[in-house]
């Protein structure tokens, strides 16, 4: 028994990979904990429906049945979306929740090994993880960034999630020889925000040179990702010294109130999408959806 056992391939996506069409993995982690019903279904299927418009296979992954599920059908997308009893699964959970047959909604480390083991290597998702504010204590690293400098799929992101140490973040991303390529400006996007405050390691504006960067690095035998950067569409985002004060907040409340682990990510951005009325969660599927049409385009370069 090897990896390929807990592979359910959707008929659409196997076709896809034997024939060589450009295929696009998206993270289901945004569908059951990211948004609330049924924006998250709505998001779901509309970014597919972008991916597929602009010449690519969209390839939802979750963990259903005690299989890893590439490529979901509209059920299955919605049983994620409106069931209170999913797991936010990151890399260490997969054997637990395959094991026990729980459904499970895949983080981007998570997200990422599936996609790798599926053979798909190019991924879409909202903001990575990465270094949180205060890890020198908490030791509190994400996953996302260990993931991405062993596992060879590229990561076309909002940036770094701007709840996070962004300068860590990056500096971490460097010393695993990770490449980072901002798309259309010079500095790092930080999700919500266009700006963060840091200048990007790289900038490409086009899709077939970041195609071309991310062939060389592989055929090079370099293993890892790269990290695609797409700042959040102008008009959608919240200012970054706006969206600071907002996570203060937030970090501040869940610091209180004990909230820490993979429940942290979670609370934050509830209640930052709380204290700005909604703008956040707009914010989210503007950034989510531009990341899809890069994604495709990208993906087909490739």
């Amino acid at each position: 028994m090897n990896e390929q056992t807990f592979l359910n391939i959707s008929t659409e996506v196997r076709d896809a990979l034997v024939s060589g069409k450009p295929v696009v993995a998206l993270e289901s982690t945004i569908i059951a904990h990211g948004m609330p019903y049924p924006k998250n279904i709505q998001t779901a299927l509309e970014v597919e429906s972008m991916i597929k418009n602009n010449g690519a296979v969209p390839a939802t992954i979750a963990i259903l049945d005690g299989k890893c599920c590439v490529g979901l059908n509209e059920e299955q997308l919605t049983a994620l979306g409106k069931s209170k009893e999913v797991w936010k699964v990151s890399l260490r959970d997969i054997p637990y929740v395959i094991s026990n047959k729980l459904p499970g909604a895949t983080t981007v480390a998570a997200t990422m090994r599936i996609a790798h083991m599926a053979g798909i290597r190019i991924f879409v998702t909202g903001g990575i993880g990465g270094v949180h504010r205060g890890a020198e204590t908490s030791m509190d690293v994400s996953a996302d960034l260990t993931e991405m400098s062993q596992t060879s799929v590229a990561v076309i992101s909002a940036g770094v999630k701007s709840i996070l140490d962004i300068g860590l973040t990056l500096e971490y991303l460097e010393t695993k020889g990770i490449p980072v390529v901002t798309v259309g400006q010079d500095t790092f996007p930080s999700f919500y925000s266009r700006e963060s405050g840091f200048t990007s390691p790289l900038r490409i504006d086009d899709p077939g040179k970041i195609a071309d960067l991310i062939r060389v690095k592989w055929q090079l035998g370099l293993i890892g990702a790269v990290l695609v950067a797409n700042p959040v569409p102008a008009k959608s985002e919240i200012p970054f010294s706006k969206m600071e004060i907002f996570i203060h907040d937030a970090l501040s409340s869940a610091k209180k109130n004990n909230i820490s682990g993979k429940k942290l990510t979670p609370f934050l951005l509830q209640y930052i999408s709380e204290k700005t009325g909604g703008e956040s969660l707009e914010a989210n599927i503007a950034l989510v959806k531009n990341n899809a049409l890069l994604g495709a385009r990208i993906a087909t370069a490739l």
